[in-house]
């Protein structure tokens, strides 16, 4: 499934950067990219990272692990936070201080909750932590960049579904014989890319640690479908930790806005 999602991302891109006129431009990133070993370290490690968070995604949801890859997207923003820290050099005002302290708070409860090391939910947010940090220091347009992400690791993925079909008792699950799965597994390409496209997008226009608080939307949508889809369980622990996490989020995105940053001035001034 891993190689599928990789082969048809790939010949996804290149036809939107066939029907954009963006091929040259892709070839002329590429060679200027790899002309430098940092931008080029930093694309390769790119391509690893979000192979290896496809990867272990793919797992959790084949073994009834939902509940806890959305674990692992809740402690991603806060890995985001130490990441921009560290290297970026982004710093946060006392209200946002106080929404990273509920935010800790909640995936702690939530981490303490399974009693052993979620390396499920662990591994989705390094993996996924280390892609974003990537994406905002490798300079190189959205397209583009998820392209040559795909194509480094294409190669791999060739190599691994040509050995897996030569396999004696091999059941091939690409075929003509099944046109549902084999169409599911194109449109994977689609379903991956489009949704990459757009956070790296995003991840060149605002800073790193508001786009990890923005990101608990989609681990909570997992969460809802780890419930109420696949009938996992889900405990009031698990709820409190919930509610903390979403306090952080709250106040974190209020304090991003104007109508937050006037009432703080005032409440400023007013204390002055």
């Amino acid at each position: 499934m891993l190689a599928h999602r990789i082969i048809w991302s790939l010949i996804f891109m290149l036809i939107i950067l066939t029907w954009k006129h963006q091929l040259r431009v892709g070839l002329s990133d590429l060679k200027r990219i790899f002309s430098s070993w940092k931008p080029a370290a930093g694309m390769i490690l790119a391509s690893f990272f979000i192979s290896l968070n496809w990867f272990v995604f793919i797992w959790a949801v084949s073994n009834d692990r939902v509940i806890e890859a959305s674990l692992g997207y809740y402690i991603n923003p806060l890995l985001n936070v130490i990441l921009s820290f560290l290297f970026l050099k982004e710093r946060f005002t006392r209200y946002q201080v106080y929404a990273i302290i509920f935010a800790f708070i909640g995936v702690t409860i939530m981490t303490s909750y399974y009693g052993v090391v979620p390396w499920v939910a662990f591994l989705l947010a390094f993996s996924f932590g280390v892609y974003g940090l990537m994406k905002k220091l490798v300079q190189v347009g959205a397209i583009v960049g998820l392209t040559i992400e795909t194509l480094l690791m294409t190669p791999f993925a060739l190599l691994f579904v040509i050995w897996l079909y030569r396999q004696p008792g091999y059941v091939q699950a690409f075929s003509m014989g099944d046109l549902t799965t084999s169409g599911l597994l194109i449109g994977a390409g689609a379903v991956t890319a489009v949704p990459l496209l757009l956070f790296a997008i995003g991840a060149r226009r605002i800073s790193l640690s508001l786009i990890g608080f923005l990101q608990y939307i989609g681990p909570t949508i997992m969460l809802f479908l780890g419930i109420f889809l696949y009938n996992e369980p889900f405990s009031k622990v698990q709820f409190i930790s919930f509610i903390f996490i979403w306090i952080g989020l709250f106040i974190f995105t209020a304090s991003k806005t104007k109508l937050f940053e006037r009432l703080f001035r005032k409440t400023k001034q007013q204390n002055a």
